[in-house]
Parts: structure tokens; sequence; C-alpha cells
């Protein structure tokens, strides 16, 4: 009796020791993620509201914001950083708020845990802890001015400031410590004799999926600031970092992703050091010194095209090193691995390359850019819509291998000696590109008329494609593929002929016919799919996994 009081008495110990460290783990945690917001002298912009001179027009002093017929949401704002991001946030206030309501619906997707979630408010708290340190000043201003506007509905997540500035870091964790891919995009530019008329055209597929709901609201800002150069980028609500946007100078930014370790800690987010790009540089050089001051902690291509210069370069960067990749010819081509002599035969390199999609879509835009000639606008937005493969093989719609995944955010071409933009319209690129005179945009400050502001005479046209019975069956195939995905019945025969050449079609039918026990018919399936083009290794495995675990199952 008295061997076993001492045991409980240890036990007990033991029990409120490790209570007591979870505790001081908690409490440490909870501190170093009460991120402060900046000092700002001046909070007078806090008490300005919006007004609508126009029906449809919202406007406050000289910036204004309004929904264009295209369906695009547009913004002018003007002024000092705290002062524009309360005017940007007040402008577009029931976007800020819908943005943040998509983008947790797609976290409780992921992670459908309260407490996972809970834990993971403190982790990302805790690796961000130091995130204000890497942040310019004037970017934490603005985004304190935006969060103003930010929905009271998350308050258990943190407060309105800690939200929106940690959502700015959000891509570049997701990419990092996940490695997922929801960032694989493509990027392109020509000029001199690779162009028609020897200018500079840039075109990319920002291929971001947070689901269907993330991408429905696109705003393209036109940013006025106080100091730097005006630019434009497409963005939305509650975002102020850069993923695709040309200055004044005729200087063009976009990101392409790269393989990445996992991040140590806080740094720079790769959209804000865009955004001091084209804020504050006009040329290469100025731009690869920015470049070069910010510590980042994923890998990233930026393609940088400049009027200045007359060409295109990529600055590739990881948390360690920055590289210049320099084609020395008339075209630059990026997908998602690095290309400078630096870089490209490095372990993490070679390992995306082999792993990945990223070489295979690289060869298709080489092989469209040697087959279309002398580029041009509409060439440019033919490749970005291009969704076959190598050979105009059918390799299935929605393929990760091809230019046209079926999941950008936004597809954009500028031409930047013009200063003109065009932006894609829904469905993802396939509907119109509406273009954008960066020098009429900007004479447009204190618009009081509401009317449209982007060019129509320059408007390129739907793809007809979207009015095909094959898309048609391709939408289907979307909507079943996340009825499965959300544990919802399907028919798996049903999911196969809708887009029958994808390799994904089989697998969702595999393991939809495997999770009902249906051995034989998964097992059918799973063969099926490895004789299409499968995107990655990663899923390649996966599907030799479960065809050894379904013949087990057969036995």
């Amino acid at each position: 009796m008295l061997k076993r009081n001492k045991f409980l008495r240890r036990l007990l110990r033991t029990v409120a020791v490790i209570i007591l460290l979870l505790g001081t783990l908690f409490l440490y945690l909870v501190w170093v993620s009460n991120i402060k917001p900046p000092v700002v002298t001046d909070t007078s912009p806090e008490k300005l509201q919006r007004s609508s001179p126009d029906k449809g027009l919202y406007t406050i002093n000289n910036s204004w914001f309004r929904k264009s017929n295209s369906g695009l949401y547009e913004m002018y704002s003007e002024g000092r950083p705290f002062e524009r991001g309360v005017i940007e946030g007040k402008l577009s206030e029931e976007l800020v708020k819908k943005q943040e309501d998509y983008f947790a619906a797609q976290i409780f997707k992921i992670i459908p845990s309260n407490f996972y979630r809970y834990f993971l408010k403190y982790f990302i708290g805790w690796f961000n802890r130091n995130l204000t340190e890497y942040v310019l000043p004037e970017y934490q201003q603005e985004i304190y001015g935006i969060s103003q506007s930010a929905s009271d509905d998350y308050k258990y997540i943190g407060t309105k400031y800690q939200r929106i500035l940690n959502y700015h870091s959000a891509h570049d964790i997701g990419h990092a410590l996940q490695n997922l891919m929801l960032v694989g995009c493509t990027s392109f530019g020509t000029w001199g004799s690779a162009s028609q008329d020897s200018t500079l055209i840039i075109g990319r597929n920002f291929d971001f999926y947070v689901g269907d709901d993330f991408a429905k609201n696109k705003i393209i800002s036109f940013n006025n600031p106080s100091t730097g150069y005006k630019f434009m980028s497409v963005t939305w609500g509650g975002f102020i970092g850069v993923v695709s946007g040309m200055n004044e100078k005729g200087l063009t930014v976009t990101i392409n992703a790269g393989k990445s370790d996992i991040p140590k800690g806080a740094a720079t987010p790769v959209s804000l050091v865009a955004r001091e790009i084209i804020q504050y540089a006009k040329n290469i050089n100025e731009a690869i010194a920015i470049a070069k001051k910010r510590k980042m902690f994923v890998a990233e291509s930026f393609l940088v095209g400049s009027v200045a210069d007359n060409k295109a370069v990529l600055i590739e960067k990881t948390p360690d090193s920055i590289a210049v990749y320099d084609p020395n010819s008339n075209e630059i081509l990026c997908t998602n691995h690095f290309q400078s002599k630096e870089f490209y035969n490095s372990e993490k390199n070679k390992e995306q390359m082999a792993e990945n999609a990223t070489t295979y879509r690289y060869k298709r835009l080489t092989e469209l850019l040697q087959k279309n000639g002398k580029n041009s606008v509409a060439k440019t937005i033919n490749i970005l819509r291009d969704y076959r493969g190598i050979n105009n093989a059918d390799i299935g719609i929605g393929n990760e291998k091809a230019v046209n995944q079926f999941i950008a955010h936004h597809s954009i071409v500028f031409e930047p000696q013009k200063l003109l933009v065009w932006v894609s319209t829904g469905p993802w690129q396939m509907g119109e590109f509406v273009c954008y005179d960066l020098k009429k945009v900007f004479s447009q400050a204190g618009m009081k008329r509401n009317r449209e502001i982007y060019e129509p005479q320059y408007t390129v046209a739907a793809d007809s494609f979207i009015y095909s019975p094959q898309f048609l069956q391709f939408e289907k195939y979307r909507n079943n593929k996340q009825l499965a995905h959300d544990g919802g019945k399907i028919i798996a025969d049903s999911i196969v002929a809708q887009n029958p050449s994808l390799y994904n079609s089989y697998v969702v039918a595999g393991d939809y016919s495997y999770k009902n026990n249906d051995y034989k018919k998964a097992l059918q399936y799973y063969k099926k799919a490895l004789t299409l083009e499968i995107a990655s290794a990663r899923e390649r495995r996966h599907v030799e996994e479960m065809i050894e675990k379904t013949q087990n199952k057969i036995k």
C-alpha cells in the first residue's frame, strides 16, 4: 500500500510538472504571437467615410472603387501609407470581409479539427513572431489601415491587424511547409526579333488555388503612393502585396514558386518583396538591389520586365542566396524551377524538376512559342489558354502539366512600352481579356461619374471552348470531384466519362471505389490512371501504392 501511495504521488508530481510546462508553453505562445500594430501619429484618416456620387461608384477624396461590367472590381487609391490603407479598406470593405470568409472556409476544409486549428493559430503566431522586423514600416501602416475594415467574426484567430498581416505570409507558409504546389504558375516574355512589333510582351498565369470562391472577387488596383512610382496590380480584398503588376515606368513583376525547405522563422513575404520592387524600381538593376536586401523563407523566381532595359530577366531567390538568370536572347520562359547556373544543379531544384510538372510544362511552353513565330498579345493569350500536352497531346482538361490548368486566379499580359495591360475574366483565363491603359487610368483621380475605364477596342474575345460540350462536361467533373473530396456520393463511371483523358479522373474514381470497398473496380481505375500522363511523381506513387493495397484486399 505504501509503495502504491508513493507511486501515485510521483505520478501526480510528474503530471503536475507536465501541465505546468504545457501551460508555460501555451502562455509563451500567446505572448509571442501578440503582434502589436505600428505606431501611427496621424489617425485622422479613420474618420473618413466613403460616399457614392453615382450609382455603383464609391469614393473617398480622390480615391474610388467600382465594379466593371467585365466582372472585375477596379480601385484607385492615393495618399500616405496608413491613409491609403484606411481608404482601400473602407472602399472595398465588403470584399475584405468576404475574402477572409473564403480563406477561413478553405482552412476549415483542410483542417476540420477545432483543436488543430487552435494549435495552428499559435504555431503561426510563434512562427511569425518577428514578422514586423521584415516588413517595411510603410507596409505595416498600410496593412494596419486596411485591417480597420476587417471582420469582427474571427477574433478567436487574432486581432484584425494580426490576421491581415499574417495572411500576407500564408502563401509562403503553405508553399514551404507542405509544398502543395498551389502556386504552379507559368510566365514568359518576348522582345526584339521575337515580338511582331519588337516591343516587350510578358504573359503569366497565376495558378494560385484556394478554392473557387477565393478567385471570385478580383480587384484591379491602381495605386498612387505618396512615395515611389504609381503601379497597378491584380489583388483581392485586404491584400497589399503584388503577385502580378506593372508600374508607370514600364517595369513589370510576376512571381513563380520553386521548391523550398521547411522554413526556420519569419521573413519578408514574397508578395511584399514584389510590391517593393514594383513601387521603387524603374529598371532591372534597381529591382535586383531591392531583392538582395530582403530575406525570404521560400524559393521564388521574380520575372522582371523592363522598358528601360528592353528585356526581362529572372531574379531567383532562396532563403540563403540570390541569382539572376539572363537568357541572352529575345525570349524568357519560367515555370517552377530555377534556371541560373548557380541554382540549376542544386539538389532541391533537380528534385523539383524530376518530381513535379514544371519540366514538362516548360517544354510545352517552348514548343508553343516556337510554333507561333513572332509573338503578339493575341498569341500570348492563346498560349496562356493552352490546355494540351506536348505535341498537342490530349492529357485531359485540368492537368497540371498543361500551361492552362484551369485553376488560375488570374491571367495577365503586359505591353510595358505602351503601358497597356490585359487582365482575364472568368471562367479562369478563358473569358474576355480586358485592356487598361495606365496613363489614362491614373488620370481618373477624383472620378465622380461611374464609367468603364478599360479600353474596349483592345478587348480580346473569350475562347469559344467555353461554349463546347467538352467544357460543360469538365465543369461537371470538377463538381463531382469536389463532392467526392467532401465525402459525398458520386457515380465513379460518370466522373471518368466526364474527363476521360485525365489521369486524375481515374484516381478520384479509384479512391472513391476503394473507400466503398469495391476493390475490383478500384483496381481497374488505378491501372488505367498509370497509362495516362500523371502530373507528378508523388501522385504516381499514390496510384502505385493504392494498386498494391487494392490487390492485397482482393486476395
